[in-house]
């Protein structure tokens, strides 16, 4: 009976958050008006600063946030545990759907970029392999298969563009593969 209670208090407590952002501008305001109203001096007002600069610093980015709830659900702990501690995220730190789809959205872009990068590079290799240069654009041939044909410098620089594209392109995927 008692868990039904707290639950109750608790769902309770998040059917009046609409309530609590507009008392929060109340507390504010009432914080002005007492500092403008009251003689304190410098000293005083540094410790009332350096309270309220740690009591900010301690929400979290989106991004943070939602490292620290992913490793809330990595480390070994009961679960009851890991209830406590997410408890305690939510509590000091605002997460809702659209910032995860933010987040998943910019976590995807920076995965496809790279790739797509990468996939532009191999194209742009290839190319420079297979379309004919300017006789003043291939430079000089390193290898001769016939006296009008060879591998040239020209060849060497796609190869090195190709493998580059590769590279990049396969990091990138792994790099995001594993924090999945």
């Amino acid at each position: 009976m008692l868990t039904e209670d707290k639950i109750v208090d608790e769902l309770q407590g998040f059917s009046n958050l609409d309530d609590k952002a507009i008392s929060l501008d109340d507390k504010l305001n009432e914080l002005i008006l007492l500092l403008n109203n009251s003689n304190i001096n410098s000293e005083n007002i540094k410790q009332i600063q350096k309270k309220f600069n740690e009591a900010v610093d301690e929400k979290l980015s989106e991004d943070e946030l939602i490292t620290e709830l992913q490793k809330v659900d990595e480390i070994d702990l009961t679960r009851l545990e890991k209830l406590d501690k997410i408890e305690m995220l939510l509590k000091t730190n605002f997460i809702d759907t659209k910032t995860i789809k933010t987040h998943k959205v910019k976590r995807f872009a920076e995965m496809i970029v790279p790739v797509l990068i990468g996939i532009l590079m191999v194209t742009l290799g290839f190319a420079m392999i297979i379309l004919p240069a300017p006789p003043y654009f291939e430079m000089f041939t390193i290898f001769h298969f016939t006296l009008n044909d060879g591998f040239t410098l020209m060849d060497l620089i796609s190869l090195i563009i190709i493998l580059t594209g590769i590279f990049v392109a396969i990091k990138s995927y792994f790099k995001f593969a594993n924090q999945y």
